[in-house]
């Protein structure tokens, strides 16, 4: 029985990967997640219905930290629903049940800090900086970037599963990249290393070494979380928000409001009279 599911497993990962999109690195949390519930779960036959009882699995991840059980437990949802629906299977999923995981707020960098980092930083460093904090960009979409990909007003971004957005390109931005692009003269993407692109990790390691010569820790995620955030603390609209930054749903922007309204609440509580020590 665990023979049959462990081939339609592999079939999932192949769907995931060719037909939905999914990084290499989404695929392999999924195939550890689905190795570690077949090893342990009893999955067996019972009035026409196969049923999974992830129980023992369950007991197996419970040491894990709440993020990393929620994710493992998605991933054997997600399998399932692809049994459902993909595969015409009558699945009961047992021992299921949801757990709740606090949600933690982003924490952007004060837009003075950024400014101060930026007047320090060489022309490639400043160029980092301005594309990740004057988009909003992922660090593996930076790298992915092609010089055939920006426009003079526009760029294109290539993101998450496949998916293209054209973010407006701000005039001082622009006229940034014209000046790296004809000092550094990259042949196919913006960022380069020889004749290949820069990856995630060598971007984000000048990133933090930038940042940490200032004083500041500071990672690629932080600068997203630091576009996003002030651009709606002055005033920009949350499903314009949403857009550029390549959300889904407008749900998964909404972190961001959260945190304007916990800025707003310790302004009040420094500012207001009655909050005031005696």
């Amino acid at each position: 029985m665990k023979e049959k599911f462990q081939n339609y497993s592999e079939e999932f990962l192949d769907y995931l990967l060719d037909v939905r999109g999914y990084s290499e690195t989404s695929v392999i949390t999924y195939e550890i997640a689905l190795r570690q519930m077949m090893e342990v779960s009893n999955i067996y036959e019972e009035e026409g219905i196969t049923v999974f009882d992830i129980t023992p699995f369950r007991f197996k991840i419970v040491k894990n930290n709440k993020k990393t059980i929620v994710k493992k437990l998605s991933a054997v949802r997600s399998f399932v629903k692809y049994l459902e629906d993909q595969c015409n299977l009558d699945i009961k999923l047992i021992a299921d049940e949801s757990i709740k995981v606090p949600q933690s707020l982003p924490k952007p960098i004060e837009e003075t800090y950024i400014r101060e980092v930026l007047s320090k930083a060489n022309l490639e460093e400043k160029l980092l900086i301005s594309m990740l904090y004057g988009l909003g960009l992922r660090i593996s979409e930076l790298s992915d970037l092609k010089l055939e990909d920006i426009k003079e007003n526009w760029v294109q971004i290539h993101g998450k599963g496949s998916k293209v957005r054209e973010l407006p390109l701000l005039e001082a931005l622009h006229k940034l990249i014209e000046i790296y692009v004809k000092q550094t003269m990259p042949k196919k993407y913006l960022f380069e290393k020889g004749n290949s692109p820069m990856n995630a990790a060598q971007l984000r390691y000048k990133l933090t070494k930038l940042f940490k010569a200032s004083g500041f820790k500071a990672t690629p995620h932080q600068l997203r979380h630091s576009f996003a955030t002030h651009l709606l603390n002055h005033g920009a609209r949350i499903s314009d928000v949403s857009e550029l930054l390549g959300h889904e749903t407008m749900a998964t922007t909404q972190v961001y409001t959260k945190l304007g309204s916990v800025k707003k609440m310790q302004e009040y509580m420094k500012a207001h009279p009655l909050a005031s020590k005696t």
